[in-house]
């Protein structure tokens, strides 16, 4: 049987919030050869495009081709796996996209204006991004899901173009990925992945078209090459690692509570699963079921080392003092199982998604629920928000004096400039200026 080892915190203790900040300290330095890899690759990418992408394939996925044509996946290729997969993975696909669709629908912004007393006009204009690249794991970690929640806002954003990479590691597919891409309505794709797959959407190829931002989930090599690539293009975030956060007033069935820690645990063992509840003996209660139910997981190890290196259990006074401690943690998916859960979301400021209730288990946001499962991390729900379609649109501002307006405005915008020393821009506002004389 694997061993776990739980920390145990009360919010009471004197060293509560030191003891908080070591359990919430991730590291997230760039290793400095994955950091000099990472910029070798995009170097070369840039500079030789899909010479430089042929080779890196060949030497991170083992995949020789002759040409980048070959590392393009058909649109006929993408139907095929469409029909293939069976029915019932089709079916959840439909789904699933059915609901984030419609989600996300409701987030698009309109662009607006309004005229002012003068007959002045202002406004904004909403416009969304020309071309959007999506990055996608690939191989043994496929995650089709991803697929959805990157390509489906974009789409409902109006972004014309979305090009999706994901490797294939020795030629190995997905099926279940490429029939995702369908349903999301993805334009393009190509096999692959790593560094040098950011580096053709930042930079373009000859053959893969340079994109206005790169949205979606990666390793290290990824992380890192999204990161010397923002500027050049937009990016979503660089994501830390998955968080769960579950605040119960000890009512729900513990096992329950122990599987929606496992839930994330089981990711990587960096993963942070923690518990918050005024009830010592529940905390009790699901320590022992994670002990019981650990044994049945596939992935048990991870999830061992995870709950054990970065998990926790925290006792506090109230429920009021539960959604204090969890605003200082700002968790990616905060658990509200309790029985009044409108009432204490009132309370929680920093959360990347909170699921309400003891039914709500944080594993349907990831799949099916409609909400993005792209997600702030390591607290920078303090700042930050779930990807959504306004991450692919941008907006204008819209600015139009009349001459009524100019007159009035531009006495202000005299004052101001000459009081900045710019008398260009004074001399400029003043020739609108009309003669009182």
């Amino acid at each position: 049987m694997t061993d776990v080892s739980m920390t145990r915190l009360s919010a009471s203790d004197a060293g509560f919030d030191d003891a908080l900040s070591r359990l919430l300290a991730w590291e997230d330095s760039v290793d400095h050869q994955v950091n000099e890899s990472v910029r070798h690759i995009l170097g070369e990418v840039k500079l030789r495009g899909d010479q430089a992408v042929l080779e890196f394939t060949a030497k991170f996925d083992q995949l020789e081709v002759a040409s980048m044509a070959e590392l393009e996946m058909s649109i006929t290729r993408m139907e095929q796996a469409l029909e293939r997969i069976p029915a019932e993975q089709r079916e959840a696909l439909e789904a699933a996209a059915g609901r984030i669709r419609d989600y996300h629908q409701r987030q698009k912004q309109d662009s607006w204006q309004y005229e002012d007393v003068d007959g002045t006009v202002l406004g904004q204009k909403v416009t969304p991004l020309d071309r959007v690249g999506i990055y996608v794991p690939g191989g043994k970690a496929a995650y089709p899901s991803s697929v959805l929640m990157n390509a489906i806002p974009a789409k409902v954003a109006g972004v014309s173009e979305v090009v999706m990479v994901v490797p294939t590691p020795a030629g190995v597919v997905n099926d279940m990925v490429l029939a995702a891409a369908v349903i999301a309505g993805v334009d393009r794709v190509f096999t692959l992945g790593g560094a040098q797959a950011v580096g053709a959407l930042a930079y373009g190829t000859e053959t893969v078209p340079a994109v206005d931002k790169i949205v979606g989930p990666g390793n290290i090599f990824v992380a890192t090459a999204k990161r010397e690539v923002f500027g050049t293009v937009g990016i979503d975030m660089i994501a830390g690692p998955s968080e769960i956060l579950v605040i119960c007033d000890g009512k729900t069935d513990p096992d329950w509570i122990a599987m929606d820690l496992f839930s994330q645990a089981e990711h990587d063992e960096q993963a942070q699963s923690i518990l918050i509840s005024p009830d010592g003996a529940f905390l009790d209660a699901v320590e022992a079921s994670i002990r019981k139910l650990l044994p049945t997981m596939e992935r048990a190890d991870i999830i061992a080392r995870s709950l054990s290196d970065r998990g926790a259990l925290i006792k506090v006074r109230d429920l009021e003092e539960a959604a204090k401690v969890s605003n200082r943690i700002a968790p990616e998916h905060l658990e509200l199982s309790v029985e009044e859960p409108r009432s204490l979301v009132e309370k929680i400021r920093h959360a990347g998604a909170i699921f309400m209730g003891r039914y709500t288990a944080e594993a349907l946001g990831d799949y099916c629920a409609g909400p993005n499962h792209v997600l702030p991390t390591s607290g920078t729900a303090r700042f930050s928000s779930p990807l959504g379609v306004y991450d692919f649109q941008k907006r204008s501002s819209l600015i139009g004096f009349s001459a009524a307006g100019a007159d009035r405005m531009g006495r202000v915008a005299s004052v101001l400039s000459r009081g900045e020393g710019l008398t260009a821009h004074a001399r400029s506002a003043e020739y609108r200026i009309r003669d009182e004389g």
